[in-house]
């Protein structure tokens, strides 16, 4: 059964179509990439199952409920979003951010208790920050706050994730540990749909890529079928090749990287000529 499905969905925006004819669905558990070069819609897509945009044309539905008709308290116990960016101006702890996920499970005018305490506690340690709870969320690196913002969804009991361009400004190492995060929550359950430009990190945590072009749906289907050097060519038009390199793991190499390739000098003679023969 589909938890979340798009049925010919268009919009645009003055009058200039970003999305035309889109129809998608999402199954619970699913790790979800959606790739395509800029301005092929994939940010708007996440603005409309998230009820934020109303379809001009076709339907968004969660379990057979139009997103537009529920409201925005209940759609929120369902759907968490995690910007790419997210900068605050004053120095919130840690643990006051991640708590402002029980505000839709709360009254217009409230204050936390032990439990929402307790659950904002249990979400940071989960991802293992629990060390970071009274640090300024203004204080700390932009890996810790994606993972904080993680921590926060899962506090506002959502168990869809919708997240645009996570990696986004991370370092290499931040950009691995948020990855292995998201594989561990769905390996619990948890649905992920994500934005990236990156086909390497679909290739890596991915069940299913969606590919984006022009706002239409140019492929859809399982990770390894889609993550082609055929279909990244439509995608990007620039020729990548697709490599295996065992255990099941794939990576994207551009054919243009060779042409970067610059002489070795200055190097010990018998490096070189090892880099040779490896190359």
């Amino acid at each position: 059964m589909s938890l979340i499905t798009v049925h010919h969905l268009t919009y645009g925006y003055d009058h200039h179509p970003v999305l035309r004819d889109v129809s998608l669905a999402f199954a619970p558990g699913e790790v979800v990439s959606l790739l395509g070069p800029n301005g092929s819609g994939k940010t708007t897509l996440l603005k409309l199952l998230l009820g934020i945009h109303t379809p001009q044309h076709g339907t968004v539905r969660l379990e057979g409920r139009p997103v537009t008709d529920i409201p925005p308290k209940l759609l929120a116990r369902r759907i968490a979003y995690v910007p790419q960016v997210h900068r605050l101006t004053f120095g919130y702890r840690v643990l006051d951010v991640v708590l402002m996920g029980r505000m839709p499970h709360k009254p217009f005018f409230f204050r936390y208790d032990k439990q929402d305490d307790a659950a904002a506690h249990q979400a940071l340690e989960r991802l293992s920050i629990g060390h970071l709870s009274e640090r300024p969320y203004t204080a700390i690196s932009g890996g810790e706050r994606q993972l904080v913002l993680i921590a926060r969804a899962l506090v506002q009991g959502a168990d869809i994730f919708v997240m645009d361009e996570p990696v986004n400004g991370l370092d290499y190492g931040n950009q691995i540990r948020l990855l292995g995060r998201i594989a561990d929550l769905a390996r619990d359950g948890y649905t992920f749909i994500k934005t990236t430009h990156f086909p390497d990190h679909a290739l890596w945590i991915s069940d299913r890529v969606v590919m984006l072009k022009k706002g239409t749906v140019v492929a859809d289907g399982r990770t390894g079928e889609v993550v082609t050097r055929n279909n990244l060519y439509q995608l990007y038009n620039t020729h990548v090749d697709v490599r295996e390199l065992g255990g099941g793991c794939r990576i994207c190499v551009p054919e243009a990287l060779y042409q970067f390739k610059r002489p070795m000098t200055g190097f010990n003679p018998a490096i070189v000529k090892l880099a040779r023969v490896a190359g």
